[in-house]
């Protein structure tokens, strides 16, 4: 390494920095990756990523949206088909008088095949009486009611408690015709004669004291209401349940 000579270091240091000072400043490497002046790379900027499709997001999505529309289409169909009726506001008992009190009006969808009663007929209901027992929430219908009393004049309820045995498996309603058919004695011989028959009708159905015993309450003419009693509770009837056909 060669020193400047002696008693031009002043000369020498100004003539460095002009020569620095007028050096070119190196170009920007360009963003495209490609090679700038002196052939250095500039940075390279990556591509933006793909969005991924999800086909089970697409179905779900379409799923939702045909879900929406069939809950709209059945709540427009409700809405279409709704009606106002007359409901049981709190439970009355065969027989009682309704009042104002005991029936309200709902708006519901009703299948045809209930028949209700509709809610301009709340006054014409207000002081009949229950033909059946008659549950909170229930819908009234023509049946339900009666204008009169249960019994009526001339007429008896009685208590037959059966066995399974001696009743139809069917299950019996208010209204069905029915026949109470006194039953052999202990030796079990029919006879030659006809049994004893009594004609009724059903006004009522519960379970009795025992699981396997029913209790029928039945509509007879009074003056066979008492015989009919005492054979009943013998326990040797049998209830025989006539056709339904009007």
């Amino acid at each position: 390494m060669s020193l400047p000579p002696a008693g031009a270091g002043p000369r020498f240091a100004e003539a460095g920095r002009r020569n620095a000072s007028a050096a070119p400043l190196p170009d920007l490497a360009p963003t495209d990756g490609a090679a700038g002046p002196g052939g250095v790379a500039g940075p390279v900027l990556a591509p933006p990523p793909k969005l991924r499709r999800r086909p089970v997001l697409l179905v779900a999505s379409v799923a939702a949206v045909c879900l929406g529309a069939l809950l709209a289409a059945l709540a427009w169909s409700s809405l279409s088909t709704a009606q106002d009726v007359l409901a049981v506001r709190r439970s009355v008992e065969r027989g009682a008088l309704i009042t104002r009190e005991d029936v309200m009006t709902a708006r519901v969808g009703v299948d045809p095949a209930l028949k209700p009663l509709p809610a301009a007929r709340l006054e014409a209901v207000v002081g009949q009486r229950a033909a059946m027992d008659l549950a909170a929430g229930g819908l009234v219908t023509d049946e339900s009611i009666t204008s009169g009393v249960v019994p009526a004049k001339g007429q008896s309820v009685v208590g037959v408690a059966l066995t399974a045995a001696m009743m139809p498996a069917q299950a019996l309603s208010t209204g069905d015709r029915v026949r109470i058919v006194a039953t052999p004695g202990a030796q079990g011989d029919v006879g030659k004669a006809d049994p004893e028959v009594v004609v009724a009708t059903v006004v009522g159905v519960r379970a009795g004291d025992a699981s396997t015993v029913t209790v029928v309450d039945v509509l007879v003419p009074s003056p066979v209401a008492a015989r009919l009693a005492a054979r009943v509770a013998t326990g040797k009837v049998a209830l025989v349940l006539d056709s339904r056909e009007r």
